[in-house]
């Protein structure tokens, strides 16, 4: 065993009881509990005391026991700010991003117009039913606040916008439509306020849908991303400034497009992203020489309380 590893273990012997969260009741239950799952066997594999708990199964008083809390909860409920709330009332150190950091980076129309009033770069986009741009087509349709693709739709005709809105409005009532950008997907992981390597995404899909992500055996993940380092560079720092502008901490993922131009665009950010041994951040993580055990740990490890405030 390394040095490095040796001391890791060490640090991780004074973080007491573990609750790894997961599950849920959110539209992402079932990716969240195969996140849970993965981060507590590599947390049982340090040696911490961890137990995988589903907060739709035992009253939230239980995490009182606890010394920390593993947040592996995608969608409302656990990434929105929510969780985060309670755990700051029970005074249970957390990791990932504070209330308000979660509950803006859960909302995908508060993100963007955050990023567009500081002047970052983000597809065009206006609420369903409020105030109306003229973005022309195709657009892309998204639920305000929901993850994993759920919901979402490109569309081509008023027609089937009209159908696609109809159908976010099932998961929301704010409903997203965005400009479309016609270009290469990248996902930026960031971990303890900085860039891990960036991830080109490519898929046959006509996006990076739930299909894509989850099931299809055809998406392609390109770690080196192709991009020289000059661009990754640009790339990095956009997403690190895009990640604290909302005020998120500890570990995260932005989503962007590198428009025709080769000018980059901000879609969102996760707060809480998946953390199966095949997910992205893990992914990003591996190619910088962390071993996914390592990433787990070292994301306990910044597990605090009002994350926002400290870090933000």
């Amino acid at each position: 065993m390394s040095e490095a590893r040796n001391r890791l273990k060490k640090r991780l012997t004074r973080v007491g009881r573990v609750a790894v969260l997961a599950g849920g009741q959110s539209a992402e239950r079932e990716i969240s509990l195969k996140s849970g799952k993965a981060v507590h066997a590599a947390l049982r594999g340090l040696g911490v005391l961890a137990e995988l708990v589903d907060p739709s199964d035992v009253s939230v008083d239980t995490l009182a026991g606890f010394e920390r809390v593993f947040i592996a909860l995608h969608g409302r409920g656990g990434e929105d700010g929510v969780i985060q709330g309670v755990l700051e009332h029970l005074e249970v150190p957390y990791t990932g991003s504070g209330v308000m950091a979660s509950a803006i980076g859960m909302d995908k129309v508060r993100t963007k117009l955050l990023w567009a009033g500081a002047g970052l770069p983000t597809p065009g986009f206006y609420v369903a039913g409020q105030d109306e741009l003229a973005l022309g087509f195709p657009l892309m349709v998204k639920p305000a606040r929901e993850g994993s693709s759920i919901g979402m739709r490109k569309v081509g005709t008023s027609a089937e916008l009209a159908e696609a809105i109809a159908e976010a409005r099932k998961y929301d009532t704010d409903v997203l439509v965005e400009q479309w950008v016609e270009g290469r997907e990248f996902t930026v992981a960031v971990l303890d306020d900085r860039a891990l390597p960036a991830i080109r995404l490519e898929t046959p899909n006509s996006f990076y849908d739930f299909e894509a992500k989850y099931r299809a055996d055809t998406t392609r993940y390109l770690c080196p991303c192709g991009l020289d380092e000059q661009e990754e560079t640009k790339l990095k720092n956009l997403a690190l400034r895009a990640f604290r502008l909302v005020g998120a901490s500890g570990w995260g993922r932005v989503d962007v497009m590198q428009d025709a131009s080769g000018q980059f665009q901000l879609l969102e950010i996760n707060t809480v992203p998946g953390m199966t041994d095949h997910s992205l951040v893990p992914m990003a993580a591996k190619a910088d020489g962390m071993a996914f055990d390592e990433l787990v740990a070292e994301i306990l490890l910044s597990a605090t309380l009002d994350a926002g405030a400290q870090h933000g």
